[in-house]
């Protein structure tokens, strides 16, 4: 009878794991759903939604017609602003990216210091970055004003001479935007992972470095640089995807003038969704631009493995 009982008892125990183990799983997914549902409506559906649009030719006042791949031959071929404004977005995160991680790099080294008052410059050199982009443009199309912006006048109180017109010059509109990026950029969210990748570094690497008499440029060339080198290209990562999507500034500065000087490709996307109406065309470059995303963060994974050290790794 015992025996019949313990068996009967070890039948029943594995029913009752798998019963517990559904009920835990269903709180999980209970759980999870807010997110998931989100995940569906918000983001995976109008994925979906752009994909299909991005074959039709459709302007919100008619039904969708199937085109096929036509929106992204024109965009290809017959759209003049397309490769004008690629480049252009390109060549603005070739000037900003490396200007600002370079700052970010020099900007957290100095505030890794253990010296009196740091945690107030760390708090100041931090505020720009959350400044919100419309402020910033703003403050910006006041300081680069060329008649009697800061910028200007100071430069021609030292100098003497006429300062550019900045926002409203197709030669100095791009460069403009790009002081506004770094001003925003150096001392954020790059400079505070720097920070942290910098106070994760072991003591012990720079007291033998200092045994074999390294000064402070070969600590920081030889210690720091290789051991914060993941979050270097983590940063670059996000920098170039950052610097590729950008938008409010130059909306919001200078409306992608003057003369397109800074029609970035976002702009373009933009114009071509809510000031034409060509929503298929629209999501057809949408899906262009994430096909180059993809592929310039593929280059930078694959090339990652030449330069980026990783604490523990054993390479052959």
């Amino acid at each position: 009878m015992g025996l019949w009982q313990a068996e009967a008892g070890t039948l029943r125990r594995p029913a009752r794991v798998r019963t517990s183990r559904r009920r835990e799983a269903l709180q999980g997914y209970m759980l999870l759903s807010p997110w998931l549902v989100g995940f569906l409506v918000f983001t995976l559906g109008p994925m979906i939604a752009s994909l299909v649009l991005s074959l039709t030719d459709y302007s919100l006042i008619r039904k969708p017609t199937f085109v096929g791949m036509g929106n992204y031959a024109r965009a290809l071929t017959d759209d003049d602003l397309f490769w004008s404004s690629l480049g252009r977005t390109f060549y603005y995160a070739w000037l900003t990216v490396p200007l600002a991680t370079i700052g970010a790099i020099l900007l957290a080294a100095l505030l890794n210091k253990d010296l009196l008052g740091t945690t107030i410059y760390r708090t100041f050199f931090f505020l720009p970055h959350l400044t919100p982009i419309v402020a910033a443009a703003l403050l910006w199309k006041w300081i680069l004003q060329p008649d009697f912006g800061p910028v200007n006048l100071l430069l021609f109180r030292l100098t003497g001479i006429e300062g550019p017109k900045w926002f409203g010059s197709p030669e100095w509109a791009l460069p403009g935007l790009v002081i506004m990026s770094l001003w925003m950029t150096i001392g954020g969210n790059r400079m505070m992972v720097f920070l942290a990748g910098m106070q994760g570094v072991p003591q012990e690497y720079y007291e033998a470095a200092e045994i074999d008499g390294a000064n402070v440029w070969h600590k920081f060339r030889h210690v720091t640089m290789p051991m914060i080198s993941p979050t270097i290209f983590f940063n670059v990562v996000l920098g170039i995807i950052g610097a590729l999507r950008v938008f409010g500034a130059a909306f919001i500065a200078t409306r992608g003038g003057p003369a397109y000087a800074t029609w970035f490709y976002a702009l373009h996307i933009y114009s071509n969704a809510f000031e034409y109406f060509h929503m298929g065309y629209a999501c057809a470059l949408s899906w262009l631009f994430l096909l180059v995303m993809f592929f310039f963060t593929y280059i930078q994974f694959r090339s990652s493995a030449r330069w980026v050290y990783y604490e523990g790794e054993v390479r052959g």
